[in-house]
């Protein structure tokens, strides 16, 4: 099984059961007290981490490099870490993902765009185009051209298969703007392919 495919079993699945939320409280508040017991949190959320940046960086080493500094800095700063109904993964991708951001912030490099093309369905039915060959063609290459933050709304969506919840939690935003970012882009997909159509 490809790294791609792992994400795509990993997407969208942080939901827990109130036992596995108990217990990951108190793995939390030991690691607060001793950093040796941050070891559970960083056994059970490496993978999950590390495909989540792998999907953006394209480059093992560098996704190792940029997997180590999310769990160091989750580590220097788990005793702010206050539960508030979301779950401890929430806080974990949210420091992943300003660590990419901030890599390609810092070094004004490019970064990957995971197109995946089973997804390209799934959007051109929200965008309401008929999904043909040529639909899907199209899309691939207009989304290839959006801005970053389009792009990452979009990948965050679509092709990692988050809830709006998940989509606000990570981009800092309110739930309703996450739904609101996700239609302007799909009604700006939408025009741009039914141009190119004519």
């Amino acid at each position: 099984m490809s790294i791609e495919d792992k994400g795509h079993q990993h997407a969208g699945k942080h939901h827990q059961s109130a036992p596995e939320i108990e217990q990951e409280l108190r793995q939390i508040n030991a690691a607060k007290l001793d950093p040796a017991q941050f070891q559970p949190l960083y056994d059970k959320y490496y993978k999950p981490i590390y495909i989540f940046i792998f999907r953006r960086t394209g480059n093992e080493d560098l996704t190792s490099d940029l997997t180590s500094q999310v769990f160091l800095r989750a580590l220097i700063n788990i005793k702010k870490y206050e539960h508030r109904g979301l779950p401890f993964s929430a806080w974990l991708f949210r420091i992943a993902f300003n660590e990419v951001n901030m890599f390609f912030r810092k070094t004004n490099t490019q970064r990957v765009i995971s197109i995946d093309t089973t997804k390209i369905n799934s959007i051109a039915v929200e965008a309401e185009l008929e999904s043909t060959a040529e639909t899907d063609k199209l899309l691939m290459d207009c989304i290839a051209e959006l801005s970053a933050d389009a792009i990452q709304v979009i990948e965050l969506r679509y092709f990692e298969s988050r809830s709006f919840n998940e989509v606000a939690r990570l981009l800092g935003i309110s739930e309703s703007n996450a739904k609101v970012k996700v239609y302007r882009i799909l009604e700006k997909l939408k025009r741009i392919i039914l141009k190119k159509k004519k």
